[in-house]
């Protein structure tokens, strides 16, 4: 059996060829695979066969995962071709025999290779440019850009002889991926991606059409349903198919038409390095990656369908990333440097950024991109991915409308802001809403809507302008409704008294584990701006907040509601705030939102009002 062994930390791969049954895997000199990590077990894994089929058992008490599942010591799980085994910073996978060629490995190693090629031009036009000396990137003038493109082609004249068959065929690939993927999403969305041509005066018609072609046959031969909301389904369906797909149509493309592309390859990649985002663009630019991470400049992970995967992209060095990050933070008036290395800030399309550098990173330069959505989510699109049923759908729906008070809580990248958007679409296009955000994400289709975003000190350390800030500003400016994104400080106390203050139908998102926690949490939230008696903070949180909605997301990536539950009362006994559970999530095999029998406080009047149906209940 072949397996692929990827040292996280040292971000190296090697096939290892291994025979027989068992195989152990762990640190111990006895075992078939030795791992030399501080977190491997002496014998950590065994892989058997019985009968045609492979099992992986954990024989330690430390993590183990497949498939990312976590393998439970003494409950075998079945392995198959290309199923990931997570042992600490390693990770295995055993492949298909014949297929290494064609495989991930080799696709890998082939990047390294484009990757160094590309580096080598890229400073090549840093020496001829003299940007080593003035740094300046002139992006706004086309005359500049043109220059640039024509050194471009002239250093690949001169370096085209470097290109074996292999990596050449390895950029067709790149490219053919990259138009595949455009073209997916323009036949779904409607939105056209960037074009990887240079330059229109450098175009070929014969080639862009040839191209063209190619690529809309792939697209007609895929399963794909194109459809807005199934976009990312799509996009999963297309890389599947992708592969079989182009070694079929990789024939067909010209060895003259090859040249031609991995000019294209290699112009859009410098092109984005110089003047975008570098290896981010792309990533930025598929609709099925909702995070990015860059953990220093050889690792950027990409969260797909909730599943975060390592890619190939890397960055030539820490100077180019930290050219990106400047180019992410200037046009949002942000800076970060040695004495402020801390920064959070947000891309043109609103995504929400946070960088990191040293010296408070050990590993380099940090940025972790949480991607806005193209299409903002609808309530239809939760109940179809199973978020939540459409009894508890319309119950919300009722609430919003019926200008109750709500709390969003769940732990990080469970979907609070995504839920809190979906929400707010329910209130009345005639409120003046008001929304104060660290980070502008909310995307409100109501006509009356004042978003207001927090700004940090400047370099002097003035000019700071918080959440609590904003909030306190916000009630002073005459809303129906006030939209807090996160509540993480003193500004609970300043949301609370708004909810009390006539401002009702207010909504945030607070992080916390569990709707009791939320409670705690907020407690401690208010005892940050000022001292004062628990029991008269829980008094507020009673008579302001009227329900919390919890969402959580499973170890396989979906997100979904696991509570809906009132406010009621303080527990005469305990001094606590007591929760009524309406709708709960039962059993996470099955995951549907039932009813729990309770019926809530307010439900009788909106049912007069109209506001809810008395069928929700029964």
């Amino acid at each position: 059996m072949e397996f692929w062994l990827y040292d996280q930390s040292a971000n190296t791969r090697t096939t290892l060829e291994v025979q027989g049954s068992p195989i152990l895997i762990g640190r111990d000199e006895d075992c078939t695979i030795v791992l030399r990590g501080p977190f491997v077990a002496r014998h950590h894994a065994k892989i058997s066969l019985k009968g045609n089929q492979l099992f992986v058992e954990n024989q330690s008490r430390s993590a183990l995962r497949v498939a990312n599942r976590d393998v439970v010591p003494g409950k075998p799980v079945r392995l198959d071709f290309g199923d990931e085994l997570q042992i600490a910073q390693y990770s295995l996978a055993m492949v298909r025999p014949g297929k290494q060629a064609e495989g991930e490995e080799q696709r890998r190693l082939l990047q390294n290779r484009l990757v160094g090629f590309e580096q080598k031009i890229h400073n090549e036009l840093i020496e001829r440019l003299n940007l080593r000396v003035t740094g300046q990137i002139k992006k706004d003038d086309p005359a500049y850009v043109a220059q640039i493109l024509n050194h471009l082609n002239q250093i690949l004249d001169q370096r085209a002889a470097e290109l074996d068959d292999r990596l050449i065929n390895h950029m067709v690939r790149t490219h053919m991926e990259r138009l595949v993927t455009a073209e997916v999403v323009r036949q779904c969305t409607g939105k056209v991606q960037t074009d990887y041509r240079t330059d229109s005066d450098a175009a070929d018609p014969a080639a862009e059409q040839a191209i063209t072609e190619a690529v809309t046959s792939m697209v007609d031969m895929m399963p794909l349903l194109f459809d807005p909301i199934s976009v990312q389904e799509d996009l999963a369906s297309a890389e599947e198919a992708f592969d079989d797909l182009f070694d079929q149509h990789l024939p067909q493309i010209a060895p003259k038409l090859r040249r031609y592309i991995v000019r294209q390859v290699v112009a859009k990649d410098l092109k984005d390095i110089m003047l975008g985002f570098g290896p981010l663009q792309d990533l930025l630019e598929m609709a099925n990656v909702t995070e990015i991470m860059v953990v220093g400049k050889d690792h950027i992970y990409a969260e797909k369908n909730g599943v975060i995967q390592p890619t190939t992209r890397s960055f030539f060095s820490d100077d180019v990333l930290m050219g990106v990050i400047e180019r992410i933070l200037t046009p949002v008036g942000r800076r970060v440097d040695q004495s402020s290395p801390l920064v959070d800030a947000r891309l043109p399309d609103g995504s929400r950024v946070n960088v990191i550098i040293p010296p408070l990173s050990l590993v380099g330069p940090c940025i972790t991109i949480r991607k806005f959505s193209w299409i903002p989510f609808t309530i239809d699109d939760l109940i179809a991915r199973g978020s939540l049923s459409e009894q508890a759908a319309e119950f919300l729906q009722g609430c919003v409308t019926g200008r109750k008070n709500i709390v969003v809580t769940g732990g990080t990248g469970s979907g609070k802001t995504t839920l809190l958007n979906t929400l707010c679409a329910y209130c009345h296009p005639g409120e003046r809403i008001l929304t104060v955000e660290e980070s502008a994400e909310l995307q409100l289709p109501q006509p009356h809507v004042v978003s207001l975003e927090g700004r940090p000190a400047n370099i002097e350390g003035r000019g700071a302008y918080t959440i609590r800030d904003l909030v306190r500003n916000a009630l002073r400016m005459r809303p129906d409704r006030i939209i807090v994104g996160e509540v993480r400080g003193a500004e609970a106390l300043d949301m609370l008294q708004a909810m009390n203050t006539g401002h009702d139908g207010s909504l945030s998102t607070l992080h916390a584990n569990n709707p009791k926690h939320a409670m705690g949490r907020l407690e401690t939230l208010v005892l940050m701006a000022v001292d004062m008696p628990i029991r008269a903070i829980r008094e507020q949180i009673v008579s302001a907040v009227d329900m919390v909605v919890q969402v959580a997301r499973s170890p396989s990536g979906p997100r979904r509601i696991t509570h809906i539950s009132e406010i009621t009362e303080i527990d005469l006994e305990t001094g606590e705030i007591r929760l009524e559970d309406i709708f709960t999530l039962r059993d996470p095999a099955q995951p549907r939102l039932r009813h729990t029998g309770y019926i809530p406080t307010f439900a009788e009047a909106m049912i007069k009002q109209g506001l809810l149906d008395v069928k929700l209940f029964l």
